[in-house]
């Protein structure tokens, strides 16, 4: 028995977190796990909880059962998964301390280990391919099946970004001999998008602004604009990605407004800067490519902070070419 499956056979009562703005490896992830353990002793008490979803999640087995608050229970394990630090738990971090046992999956290389046991692969291209490696894949079904290739799509750009590995690939093929729809989970989880959320998006890019010799971009929505549109921060995924593939560019930032000079935001790059590296140094984390941080000020004044180790990476690199 793995590490993941011998802590589960010692439970009675588990409960599953993820982090903060769930996205598609984490809410894989979760589901992945809980399907897995409801199938294999329906006995055990089983809670996920997370923030809201987004309903395009919903085909997932589980999504209904997730709840969205802390609660009070005390749990004889909990299991973090995609999840780099306990402040990344937000309001669920209570769950985790009330808990006898814990342990964290995940594949962030910012992550430390704050659980009692961990299992972190930096290497994975997502949680959900750790996850994979902690299940007997014989136990895994359709439905668990499902979760766990919903996460390896959305943390991997359906196999474009630099993470997507041999090994990757092979688990994918895996779960599709499990008999899923890939192609709906696809495209309805990862591409189809909403007449707003297509507004804001045609509306970030239009007011997108290049910097460093173009080789850098930067977008910002304020609230009062996702307000107008009636978006909120999940209809927001997927607008860095279309700043990161526009041709020329090596970084790209998006910023939304969550509070008066405080921003959420998203970075992503192609093959130099490390942006994982920056985004650790204001407080954030994440991966090489793509990770993301809260940071205050006015939009110059975090741009331009930003700026500056964005251009120290490409000015190194420059050196050493």
């Amino acid at each position: 028995m793995t590490k993941l499956e011998t802590m589960i056979d010692q439970a009675g009562k588990i409960v599953i977190l993820g982090h903060v703005n769930p996205d598609g490896d984490c809410v894989g992830s979760c589901l992945a796990v809980y399907n897995y353990i409801k199938e294999w002793d329906s006995s055990k008490t089983v809670t996920v909880r997370l923030e809201r979803l987004p309903s395009k999640f919903s085909y997932l087995s589980g999504f209904d059962a997730i709840e969205t608050e802390a609660g009070e229970e005390t749990y004889d394990l909990c299991i973090c998964l995609d999840s780099s630090d306990e402040e990344r738990l937000g309001d669920f971090k209570s769950c985790f301390d009330r808990s006898a046992k814990t342990i964290c999956i995940d594949h962030h290389i910012t992550n430390r280990g704050y659980a009692q046991e961990n299992v972190i692969d930096g290497h994975a291209s997502s949680a959900c391919e750790v996850v994979y490696g902690q299940l007997d894949e014989s136990r895994i079904s359709k439905r668990v099946a499902e979760c766990i290739y919903t996460g390896i799509i959305h943390d991997t750009g359906v196999f474009k970004y630099s993470n997507t590995s041999r090994k990757t690939m092979e688990i994918a093929g895996r779960m599709m001999e499990k008999g899923i729809d890939f192609g709906t989970i696809i495209d309805g989880s990862f591409y189809k998008k909403t007449y707003m959320q297509s507004q804001i998006l045609g509306r970030a890019l239009l007011e997108s602004i290049t910097f460093l010799d173009g080789r850098c971009i930067f977008s910002v929505v304020r609230k009062k604009d996702m307000d107008f549109y009636g978006v909120e921060k999940s209809d927001l995924d997927g607008i860095v990605d279309q700043l990161r593939v526009i041709d020329g560019i090596e970084c790209a930032i998006f910023l939304y407004e969550t509070g008066i000079h405080q921003f959420k935001v998203s970075l992503r790059s192609n093959s130099i800067v490390d942006v994982s590296r920056i985004a650790a140094y204001f407080g954030g984390g994440g991966h090489v490519r793509a990770a993301g941080c809260t940071m205050s000020g006015s939009v110059h004044d975090v741009v331009n902070n930003l700026s500056a180790h964005i251009a120290e990476q490409l000015e190194r690199e420059k050196a050493n070419a």
